[in-house]
């Protein structure tokens, strides 16, 4: 029985000719070829392809694999022996396989010209990130938290906050105060009944201190809203409008303003996202989530109201009655149809009501995303 300790394919040959008694010329007979091109398979000279090593399969009755396992084998020991790799490699796939890269350069966050350019994604990214290195950027292992956002945020939902915090710096608001923000909520509510009002929200929030952003959310990343602090008299409150829904919108926005309220996200980024289908007043969340989502259901519709709504109209919700419901408490039908699904569990119905809000609120907004690019200043 043969060894297998054989190095090259040719190692091998030689060993199956010696056994038979055959010199190179015998055996390049019998596979009709040259005995000089055989000469160099054995020596190593030359590469032995598929063909060759299907023809000496049937002449030694040895499998064509086993041949060609050797020679792979012998050109990676050989490759090694003078290649050097690029110490670039591992941090290239790094980057690429963290950050959704072309979409942060294609929107403009990161002022790149070419992929290949690695040096230039490598600073651009530390820009970003506003970190000194690159092993100081945040969505990577074993870095320095900065934001410090509750959860497991992805690498992806924190690139979406950094853009926040970067458009939120150059904004100009004005002065804080918590009355102030108090007074907003107060300010916001007449505006429920009616999509178009929604332009009047970003100025109102202007107005109370508050930095508002939207910005779209990258693709893979669930991402609702975020509310933290740039500074003690400085809270910030960014959207996605990734449900373009007049019920998630304010659901949403009462959340994070429930979050300035209560001073949340003073230390910890308090990164919301799938609010329009977690449990008002569960005990599966975090207290200052639970608290928050309280207030934005009140918000939208009076919680003792559509209880008693539910009572007795359950099982069966006419068109007509969410329409009469809503104009008894002067907010858009949509609102109590969102609040009827968080309830009930059915996120399938009344979807005729969710009137989209977009149009209506961006043209008064800090927006980026949707073909366009906040203005934001390099760092």
């Amino acid at each position: 029985m043969l060894e297998t300790s054989y190095r090259t394919p040719g190692q091998l040959i030689q060993a199956l000719l010696d056994a038979r008694g055959w010199t190179q010329r015998v055996l390049a007979a019998i596979l009709n070829t040259s005995e000089t091109g055989l000469n160099k398979i054995i020596s190593g000279k030359q590469p032995l392809d598929a063909e060759m090593a299907i023809s000496l399969s049937t002449v030694f009755d040895v499998p064509a694999e086993r041949f060609l396992d050797l020679q792979k084998s012998y050109e990676l020991a050989q490759t090694r022996l003078v290649f050097r790799e690029d110490p670039e490699i591992e941090k290239r796939a790094r980057l690429f396989g963290t950050l959704p890269l072309n979409e942060m350069i294609k929107r403009g966050w990161l002022n790149v010209d070419s992929m290949k350019n690695f040096k230039v994604i490598e600073s651009e990214i530390i820009r970003f990130f506003d970190a000194s290195s690159l092993e100081d950027v945040e969505v990577f292992p074993h870095a320095a938290k900065k934001t410090n956002v509750a959860g497991d945020a992805t690498p992806t939902q924190l690139a979406w906050l950094y853009r926040v915090k970067q458009i939120a710096r150059e904004m100009l608001v004005a002065k804080y105060s918590l009355p102030s923000v108090t007074d907003a909520v107060e300010r916001l509510k007449p505006l429920r009944s009616s999509p178009n009002d929604l332009r009047k929200v970003p100025r109102i929030l202007q107005d109370a201190g508050i930095r508002y952003v939207i910005v779209e959310k990258l693709p893979g990343a669930k991402i609702d809203g975020v509310c933290f602090w740039l500074r003690e008299d400085a809270p910030v409150i960014g959207m996605s409008l990734q449900h373009d829904r007049i019920d998630n919108f304010w659901f949403v926005l009462r959340h994070e303003l429930e979050h300035v309220i209560q001073g949340h996200g003073r230390t910890v980024a308090m990164l919301d996202a799938e609010l329009d289908i977690e449990d008002v007043g569960t005990d599966a969340i975090a207290e200052e989530e639970r608290v928050a989502n309280q207030a934005a259901g009140e918000f939208c519709v009076s919680q003792k109201a559509l209880s008693a709504f539910i009572a007795r109209k359950a099982p069966f919700f006419a068109d007509r009655d969410i329409m009469g419901f809503a104009k008894t408490y002067q907010i858009h039908p949509g609102l109590v149809a969102g609040q009827l699904r968080r309830r009930l569990k059915r996120y399938d119905r009344f979807q005729a009501h969710l009137a989209k809000i977009r149009s209506s609120v961006a043209p008064g907004a800090i927006v980026d995303g949707w073909g366009d690019v906040a203005p934001v200043g390099k760092n």
